[in-house]
């Protein structure tokens, strides 16, 4: 009783950066992951993709980067680009910039979605490191870049930042967890799984949770990378908002069982996945919101 799921998106205002750094490899990526995360939540596998670039004027070799990144997406995620639209309109945008939109379908059979029904008190909350900030909040990031530095394009931004430039850092692409979470799933009842977009851990959790639960999720149980750090010093910005606009390293989050939690971590870290177990299901005191982070 196979189910199709599909999902769209896009990159965001990080394609703003990726003008400005002339950088057009990794947006490609971007793109794919966000649609395949998104999908795979309801315990998807992602069958095809297609791909909308739009221009005022076409650059070919910028369109090869781009596109050359989309199907490395798709290997990572293990779906098939059939194909696509590049759409040119003289006078839509501005020379050397470019809109990007994505679409996934997959599959998943009826008895074996991912609905976040069985979540009960008790539950592990279970983390999957992100890569980044992934492709999302970069209104904000382009805000505390251009307070810090000036410019989106400053010199200061290919300077060595914890053993990498800070280009590279911003610009890493989003991770894409199909393949040890669909692994992942043939050995264990996952429960629910969040992928940490837009509105970060705070907004995102809550959609798996029935109103009685709530997550409790422990800040000192994961390794927040540098750039979020250098983000919230450089724009003095408060921890919840942090939690609300980032992913503030924790790019996917799981929940199973307690006598689940430790065969799922060994078996996701066998992957390749850094896990952290970062909280808790309880139930949800009256009033509070369905995810804490303390």
């Amino acid at each position: 009783e196979p189910v199709l799921v599909s999902g769209t998106d896009g990159v965001g205002t990080k394609l703003k950066l990726a003008f400005a750094l002339d950088r057009h490899d990794t947006v490609g990526i971007d793109l794919v992951a966000m649609s395949v995360n998104d999908i795979l939540v309801q315990g998807a596998e992602p069958l095809f993709f297609l791909d909308y670039f739009a221009c005022g004027k076409l650059s070919v070799d910028t369109a090869a980067q781009v596109i050359g990144g989309i199907a490395t997406g798709c290997e990572q995620a293990g779906c098939a680009l059939i194909g696509g639209e590049t759409a040119e309109m003289p006078g839509m945008y501005p020379d050397g910039e470019y809109d990007l939109a994505g679409f996934a379908v997959g599959a998943v059979e009826k008895s074996r979605i991912i609905n976040g029904r069985t979540i009960e008190p008790g539950d592990v909350v279970l983390g999957l490191a992100s890569s980044g900030a992934h492709s999302n909040g970069y209104s904000l990031v382009r805000r505390v870049i251009e307070r810090a530095h000036g410019s989106l394009s400053s010199p200061r931004l290919r300077d060595d930042f914890h053993g990498r430039s800070f280009a590279d850092a911003v610009m890493a692409p989003t991770r894409i967890y199909v393949k040890p979470m669909l692994e992942l799933m043939q050995h264990l009842p996952v429960k629910g799984v969040a992928h940490i977009t837009g509105g970060g851990l705070l907004e995102n959790v809550p959609r798996i949770l029935g109103e009685s639960l709530q997550a409790v999720l422990y800040r000192d149980a994961w390794k927040m990378p540098p750039l979020f750090a250098w983000l919230q010093q450089q724009g003095q910005i408060a921890d919840t908002e942090m939690h609300r606009v980032f992913n503030c390293g924790i790019g996917m989050v799981v929940v199973v069982a307690a006598d689940d939690a430790d065969e799922a971590i060994t078996r996701l870290t066998g992957l390749g996945e850094h896990v952290s177990r970062i909280g808790e299901i309880v139930d949800r005191p009256a009033g509070a919101a369905q995810t804490e982070v303390r």
